[in-house]
């Protein structure tokens, strides 16, 4: 099968692979750019950018905005031309403040999702930027079009991620350890179906992306087959010599086994897909005290919450014991691969 090349507003990609944005530290410049060098789209995660700064601890919000400027600038050096654009969680604090950056820093999207990014539409009226919400339903994606349709806009393209998914879900955790959720496949029909409606109506072209579980070409295929213009993957990047993690964090999906990989609820208050190790036996036998609240989320109250979900998330990106987000197949990665060969075996050319 000859894969068509993704259209994203006025940009298009000559593979229709989209890097998911993984946090933190894991897509950050150099993965990002390198999938857009090799023909897909890279996404920077928006998720504490400027984590290594200097004055991380002390002035996050500051040191994330510039770790926006200085990540955007690097993917650029690696792929001039390439699509590059940023994922934020919309329950974030300081969310508008961040997309703002990023647009200004260059970024082709803003994919947005942890909620319903509502305002979107409004902190990117200013600009070119496509704008691009993740959902898991096709409700998710009605009250969102419903709202951003009263601002003057549309998605610029969809991206629907099932519950194989790595990192949080968006799906209750009791429906997740008892197998009550749709297939991603279920969902990507539903969507296509309301994204079809939607086109005709407004004689627009809103490709549909489809994530959560893809591993090979088999699965671009059956997507696309279905209607997906093209497929969203973030584990398969990871063990890549190109992504921002440490090789410890890589080695750790390269260990993992199947019962390794399971389902945790997050102090976000969500489903995840995790990697199971020392940290999250911890977690599980008592609450870690929260030693420095970064001022994440509104509704974190540090001095109940179960653990500080950005700190561990820190260690484990930088070899520390910590929290290790995964997709569901992290185990079948044996071994350490490129960028330029996952993009081409997702796409049947190897």
């Amino acid at each position: 099968m000859i894969l068509n090349e993704l259209k994203i507003r006025n940009k298009t990609a000559k593979r229709p692979i989209v890097q998911g944005g993984m946090g933190v530290g894991i897509s950050l410049s150099s993965l990002a750019g390198n999938v857009a060098k090799h023909g897909g789209v890279g996404t920077i995660t928006g998720v504490h950018p400027g984590f290594r700064e200097s004055d991380f601890k002390e002035n996050p919000l500051q040191a994330n905005l510039r770790g926006i400027r200085k990540e955007m600038e690097k993917a650029r050096e690696i792929s001039p031309d390439g699509i590059i654009g940023f994922n934020f969680m919309s329950v974030m604090n300081h969310y508008e403040e961040c997309v703002r950056e990023a647009i200004a820093a260059g970024a082709d999207f803003i994919v947005s999702g942890a909620g319903l990014p509502l305002n979107l539409p409004k902190y990117a009226a200013d600009s070119d930027v496509a704008i691009i919400p993740i959902v898991s339903s096709a409700l998710a994606l009605k009250l969102i079009v419903r709202n951003w349709q009263r601002q003057g806009r549309l998605p610029d393209a969809v991206v629907v991620e099932g519950p194989l998914a790595g990192g949080h879900l968006g799906y209750k955790y009791n429906d997740m350890v008892n197998g009550k959720f749709p297939s991603l496949e279920e969902s990507l029909a539903e969507v296509l179906v309301l994204v079809k409606e939607l086109e005709e109506k407004n004689g627009v072209s809103i490709p549909v992306i489809a994530g959560g579980g893809v591993r090979n070409h088999a699965n671009v295929e059956r997507l696309i087959q279905m209607g997906a213009s093209g497929v969203q993957v973030g584990t398969k990047f990871v063990a890549t010599e190109e992504c921002d993690a440490s090789m410890a964090y890589k080695q750790a999906y390269l260990d993992s086994r199947a019962e390794d990989v399971r389902i945790i609820e997050s102090p976000v208050g969500l489903a995840a897909r995790a990697i199971q190790n020392p940290f999250l036996q911890k977690a599980e036998e008592g609450r870690i005290p929260v030693e420095h609240c970064y001022g994440c989320m509104g509704h974190c109250k540090p001095a109940e919450t179960k653990y500080c979900i950005s700190q561990k998330l820190i260690d484990s990106v930088e070899g520390r014991e910590g929290l290790v987000f995964c997709g569901a197949y992290a185990h079948e990665l044996q071994e350490l691969s490129t960028v330029e060969k996952v993009m081409k075996e997702l796409c049947g050319e190897i």
